[in-house]
This record gives structure tokens, sequence and C-alpha cells, in this order.
């Protein structure tokens, strides 16, 4: 996989009917960004493609964050959006021990729960997680990402739900953290922004976003 992926951030057209009918129905919006991947990937063309993606919404506007190892936003529908793209390069090549940073990720925090000895051979059902508990799940896998946390902020999402007969039924709710940390593990931070952290990813979580933290 290509070390320094590209970051599409779409402007959404409110007007378009592609873009009303994504942010209804999650299954749609993973089919629409999916479009911007080359064909050809395989059975796992998601994780082929390195495709995570975030929306971001205010009373005013809908953008959406899409992060792959390429991507060819001509290939989204008609007036879905006005897209820049830019390469994370410079984001890696910044990333050092010790320096302060600015972080947003929506993510899935879940568990597994464990079943009786009885039914050995069995995996248990998926667990949602929040409050507290969703704030320890962030806190260890930040940890693991290579971050040491000093701020985070939990905002619950509202995610649109998967539709259809073949899709599958929402387990779980989305929680938005925002905050600062420091980098304690380059290699570890980079693996985490590449391949994402958690559940989810076809529907919007797991793309951790840096930024510098701001100084004194």
């Amino acid at each position: 996989m290509n070390d320094h992926p590209v970051i599409a951030r779409i402007r959404l057209n409110p007007r378009s009917r592609d873009v009303q009918r994504d942010l209804r129905d999650a299954t749609q919006m993973h089919r629409t960004v999916m479009r911007m991947v080359p064909d050809n990937l395989g059975n796992a063309p998601r994780l082929q493609a390195g495709l995570l993606y975030r929306l971001e919404e205010t009373d005013t506007s809908s953008t959406l964050l899409v992060q792959a190892t390429t991507l060819d936003t001509s290939r989204l529908p008609t007036r879905y959006g006005h897209a820049d793209i830019k390469s994370l390069a410079p984001m890696f090549t910044a990333l050092r021990k010790g320096i302060g940073v600015r972080y947003r990720i929506v993510l899935n925090p879940a568990k597994r729960e464990r079943l009786p000895l009885e039914t050995k051979g069995k995996r248990g059902r998926i667990v949602p997680l929040n409050g507290s508990d969703a704030d320890q799940w962030w806190l260890r896998r930040a940890t693991e990402a290579g971050l040491d946390l000093h701020l985070l902020t939990p905002t619950t999402m509202e995610p649109a739900r998967p539709r259809g007969q073949h899709a599958p039924r929402m387990r779980h709710s989305l929680l938005r953290y925002d905050g600062t940390a420091t980098i304690t593990d380059p290699d570890a931070l980079r693996h985490a922004v590449i391949h994402g952290i958690g559940r989810g990813k076809p529907y919007g979580a797991g793309l951790l976003s840096l930024a510098p933290a701001p100084t004194a």
C-alpha cells in the first residue's frame, strides 16, 4: 500500500438528489465513495484501496472527507459537490515523537461479549459502548495508535442507517472525538492514520485527522 495516501475534501451540493439520498442512506453513501477508487480491486476493494471517510455536518453545510491510496473525484455523480484533493505526505513527514497535535475521529466503540463455557466455539455478540466506557475504549486505542491524549471531547453522531434488503443491521452508534494529544510513537500513528481505527469503517468511522496543536 502507498505510504502516502491522498485525501479529498468534498463540499456537498445540498440541491443534488444523489447527495440527499446518500445523507439518508449509509449504504448508498458507501457505494458513492467507492466510485472514486479504481475498479477490479478483488474481494475486499475498500481494504485494497485503503478507503476511509467521514461526514462533517454543520447547520449550513455538509463536507465529506475521503482518504485512499488514489482517488478520482470525476467519477462522482454530476454536481455532487466541489472537491479538493491533497497528498498526506507532508503530514506524515512532520510526525515526530513529542509533537503536540489536534485530532478528530468518528468511532464505533464496541466490545465482543463473552459467552458462557457451554457455548464454546461460538463468537460473542458485539456490544456498543457509550459514556465513560466509550471514553476509556478510545483512550486505550489512542495509546496503541501512538497518542498520549490530553483532552477528549465526545459528540454523539446521528449516522444515516444502512438500507436495503441485504444491508447489515447497525449494531452501534457513532461518537466523534475531538481533542489534543502528544505523539508518542510516530510509526504506530502513521499506521493508524492509513488503516483507520475500530469498527464501522464502511459507514464513516475510523478516519483519524491530525493538525498541529496551537502554541501557547
